[in-house]
């Protein structure tokens, strides 16, 4: 599906969005950590591309004036940026709720110090594993356990609230009681458990992290039971995974509903993978307004309302509560961004996407073809 602007009577009689809320700002692509999961696009952007500090600025107030009311700074590795405590001071001038989404391994108390003293409201912060030897082999960086709860446990000497993200997939989905534990020992009042989703570079390492049926429906489980024990004490979300799921997730709520992505080059996305959907034309904040993005680009109309939709998503009675699901699996797995999303047991290929799971959970793959970040040495 080749997607052109729109003209300036569809403009006129398509109603406006309702504002975002959300605002994923990923600073930069680099990082020390190599994860075969990696979600971000498979050709990364350079230092040499990245937005400097006054077009983040800009970013943030046009993001306040549209109505944001949080931003997730993230990257690859945020605190990469120098200039980070800056952007963090002016969303706080904005009033906008800041949230660092990091890594952890290369940030000192001194730096954690100096990211409190501007204004941070939160910390999430990523593991790996739940014990060492996971950790740094997923990673593939020596150490990197340890430097983490290091980091952890200086993120609520500072004060800050703290939440643990860990994606889960073959190597780990048995440790998630120990991740939860490991969320309570550190003081953290939320646990994100997300399983991988396959699209760019994940999607090259899924026969060696696909988990079995069996060990998605029994974390499933031990999930739900943690979060009735663990009420009040310790928020559990979760992110299903698509492949074993009967309903498709509400990709962002709903592509162009809810939140928007500005990549470290500049490039406004609906979602975190859109980049990988070729025939999307992706507005940049270097030739337009966040305003003028949110409404009019046409990225952010191609999938947004129920319009878009094939015949059988669109005269579902759940199309407003999955809003067709996940456009970049569609794209995936059946090669067309417009097609219902595989994940929905409603799909042609729902069974062929079931298949495929099974097969790689039973592969025999264990090693990972591990992403190699840009580093401060890559310019």
């Amino acid at each position: 599906m080749n997607v052109a602007a729109a003209p300036l009577t569809e403009k006129l009689a398509r109603p406006a969005p309702p504002a975002p809320y959300g605002l994923l700002a990923e600073l930069t692509h680099r990082c020390p950590l190599q994860c075969p999961y990696c979600s971000n696009p498979v050709a990364l952007d350079r230092r040499d591309v990245e937005l400097d500090t006054q077009s983040w600025l800009r970013v943030f107030s046009e993001a306040a004036k549209l109505g944001v009311l949080q931003v997730h700074l993230s990257g690859g590795e945020p605190t990469a940026r120098r200039d980070l405590e800056v952007m963090i001071r002016h969303c706080v001038e904005v009033g906008i709720y800041t949230n660092l989404i990091t890594a952890g391994v290369g940030v000192t108390p001194e730096r954690l110090a100096s990211i409190s003293d501007a204004g941070i409201d939160h910390v999430q912060l990523s593991f790996q594993g739940a014990d060492a030897p996971t950790t740094d082999r997923v990673s593939n960086f020596r150490g990197a356990h340890e430097r983490k709860l290091a980091v952890a446990r200086e993120v609520r000497r500072l004060g800050l609230p703290l939440t643990v993200n860990s994606v889960v997939h073959r190597a780990n989905i048995e440790q998630i009681p120990a991740f939860i534990e490991l969320a309570l020992q550190l003081g953290a009042k939320r646990i994100e458990i997300a399983h991988a989703q396959y699209y760019g570079w994940a999607l090259r390492n899924r026969g060696a992290l696909m988990p079995t049926r069996e060990q998605v429906f029994r974390a499933l489980d031990v999930v739900e039971e943690a979060r009735i024990r663990l009420k009040g004490q310790l928020a559990i979300d979760a992110v299903v995974p698509d492949y074993y799921a009967k309903y498709p997730k509400p990709c962002m709520n709903g592509w162009g509903r809810q939140s928007l992505n500005v990549t470290p080059s500049g490039k406004v996305l609906p979602c975190h993978a859109a980049e990988t959907i070729p025939s999307l034309d992706f507005w940049n904040v270097r030739e337009h307004s966040l305003q003028e993005i949110w409404v009019d680009s046409p990225a952010f109309n191609a999938f947004r309302g129920t319009d878009w939709m094939p015949e059988l998503c669109r005269t579902c009675e759940r199309k407003e509560v999955d809003w067709g699901g996940c456009r970049c699996q569609a794209m995936a797995i059946a090669g067309d961004a417009a097609a219902t999303d595989p994940a929905c047991h409603k799909s042609p290929l729902h069974a062929d996407l079931l298949a495929l799971a099974e097969r790689d959970s039973h592969s025999r793959v264990n090693g990972y073809d591990y992403r190699r970040y840009l580093t401060e040495r890559d310019g």
